[in-house]
């Protein structure tokens, strides 16, 4: 039997990403696993995951050449993100970050360059440069990560600001306070939201309803886990992987269709918010 494709997520601007990528976040942090890093990225690309999600503050660059090591060969297959740090966030400090990210990374371009946290530099310095790296085409779109409600609408109100492309934001199981009122913001303005640590960093796999749901479907935890946020509206998960085995196991929760009554235990286990609660970050 055929593998379902990766499903996509839409960007304002149109462009369709894989709802389902690869994390670099605690890789290239150990010289004994570079092989298998490398090997787990290519057989993750090779299994359709081929939006990369990396920084340049993982491993201090390091991610970002690892991700080269593997991936130069294969750059056109690849939806690559990456991002600045808020120190680096100034109009010269965005554009000399870029830079740095683009040698280390071994291409001409990044697909999608967010802001890694808010800092002290001022928001607006922020979009121009983004806007005069799009111009350059240096960077293909931009987005922000880890805004809570106050920044994402302080951002609509900047010159410039409406051309976000996406939130990334920790969002699992556990951590769903975001349906409260960011979700629902981002959702009304056609902004998706990219999870990352979709698995709480592995925290929620021994959970016991988790592992009751992937049995009813031959499944891992894991896979239940990645398959509950494949349902919900306008997310795209980039989660990590430490093997090729690993990789293709989070592939394989794409063919996971989870039920109304597996949805509804979800729900009773791991409850929709019932009040505002600050973006809970990792």
């Amino acid at each position: 039997m055929a593998q379902r494709r990766v499903p996509t997520v839409t960007l304002p601007s149109g462009e369709a990403i894989p709802a389902l990528g690869q994390g670099t976040w605690g890789m290239a942090e150990d010289p004994r696993r570079r092989d298998e890093e490398i090997a787990t990225l290519r057989a993750g690309v090779d299994a359709g995951l081929t939006l990369i999600d990396t920084a340049e503050v993982y491993a201090d660059g390091a991610a970002e050449e690892l991700v080269r090591d593997a991936l130069g060969d294969r750059r056109e297959e690849i939806f690559l993100v990456s991002k600045v740090s808020s120190e680096h966030a100034t109009v010269t400090g965005t554009a000399d970050a870029c830079a740095r990210s683009l040698e280390r990374l071994g291409t001409d371009r990044i697909d999608l360059y967010l802001l890694h946290q808010r800092g002290d530099a001022p928001l607006p310095e922020t979009v121009e440069a983004f806007t005069g790296l799009m111009t350059q085409g240096l960077i293909r779109h931009w987005g922000v990560s880890n805004f809570d409600v106050p920044e994402v609408v302080e951002l609509a109100g900047i010159p410039g600001g409406t051309a976000v492309e996406t939130d990334q934001i920790p969002y699992n199981l556990t951590r769903r306070g975001i349906e409260w009122d960011l979700l629902p913001r981002c959702r009304a303005a056609g902004l998706p939201i990219m999870a990352y640590s979709p698995l709480e960093r592995g925290r929620i796999l021994d959970h016991p309803v988790l592992r009751r749901v992937a049995d009813r479907h031959g499944g891992t935890p894991g896979q239940v886990g990645l398959a509950w946020l494949l349902c919900q509206e306008g997310v795209c998960a980039v989660t990590g992987a430490s093997r090729p085995d690993h990789v293709r196991e989070n592939r394989a929760a794409v063919e996971l269709a989870l039920t109304e009554e597996d949805l509804a235990e979800l729900d009773r286990t791991f409850p929709a918010p019932s009040g505002p609660r600050p973006l809970e970050l990792l």
